[in-house]
């Protein structure tokens, strides 16, 4: 078996850095060619794809012009791999993930003992805080619209220390054979050139009759403050948090992944809740702080 780890990056050099170095150690010993480092540049300005050249060599690196997000960046490294390394399957990776001592050796157990159109997932805990679990995999009901990740900064727990198969994936952490990617096509970089591309590639998947199956042996640590964009407490990082193509709350996609997959009306009603409850507690802190009464933040 041949995989690809496919690295999108744009800027955030030092985050690059510490991610190739853990890599590189962790493959280390490990059959060579049988796993390849795909670095996807998307038109950094810190100088990440002349560093990558110097300090990695072996590493594959790929270029964008700043236009290709991390759909765009996905699809150009997983044609790659499939056209160039032959690779039999695709492993998603961010450059702010720190990886267990035994992740190679526990993928390379699982995928040998596992169907070959099953999509594997990663457990992903808070990078620093090593009990508490920031995903499990991901579920969404097309009837209630219910969708949300297991494990969402809970501490672990027996539940989540099993095996389980889930509704859709993250991007990072997610081994996907590429017979599946033949099956249903790449990312919809299109649609969802930024967040929801891991879901809705994921979820496309399951419907095509893959199994997406979280095995929780495969830790990895993710630095969850380096994930998106979040107002800061003024209108005009509100309407950002809802409008930024870089953002995970951004409404016009939130509502675009539901209209593609609702089987009822009722699947709009968590969307509409979430966005009155951000908006409401908006509106209530900026009450608040006319009153001299300031939210505490840890």
């Amino acid at each position: 078996m041949r995989f690809a780890i496919l690295l999108p990056v744009y800027n955030n050099l030092e985050y690059t850095k510490a991610t190739l170095e853990g890599l590189s150690h962790h493959l280390d010993g490990i059959v060579e060619d049988l796993f390849h480092i795909v670095l996807i540049d998307d038109g950094s300005t810190d100088g990440t794809s002349d560093w990558v050249r110097q300090n990695y060599p072996e590493v594959i690196l790929l270029s964008g012009d700043g236009n290709l997000w991390w759909s765009g960046a996905v699809n150009i490294g997983a044609s790659h791999s499939m056209n160039s390394l032959h690779a039999d399957y695709i492993i998603l990776w961010n450059n702010d993930i720190d990886i267990d001592d035994e992740y190679f050796p526990t993928l390379q157990k699982i995928v040998a003992e596992t169907e070959e159109s099953v999509v594997i997932g990663s457990k992903i805990y808070v990078a620093g805080q090593q009990n508490q679990v920031w995903s499990a995999g991901g579920y969404f009901n097309p009837r209630s619209g219910k969708n949300g990740m297991y494990g969402y900064f809970e501490e672990d727990n027996d539940i989540l220390c099993r095996v389980r198969d889930v509704d859709w994936l993250t991007g990072m952490g997610t081994i996907i054979p590429t017979v599946v990617i033949d099956r249903i096509g790449l990312w919809d970089s299109q649609r969802f050139p930024q967040y929801y591309g891991d879901s809705d590639f994921t979820y496309r998947a399951k419907l095509a009759g893959s199994k997406l199956r979280v095995y929780p042996d495969l830790k990895l640590y993710n630095h969850v403050a380096n994930s998106g964009i979040e107002h800061r407490g003024d209108l005009k990082s509100l309407v950002k948090l809802f409008t930024d193509i870089r953002s995970k709350s951004n409404l016009k996609k939130k509502f675009l992944f539901t209209k593609l997959y609702a089987k009822s009306p009722r699947a709009y009603l968590p969307l509409i809740f979430f966005y009155m409850k951000v908006v409401g507690g908006f509106v209530k802190w900026k009450i608040l702080n006319l009153m001299g009464i300031r939210k505490q933040t840890i």
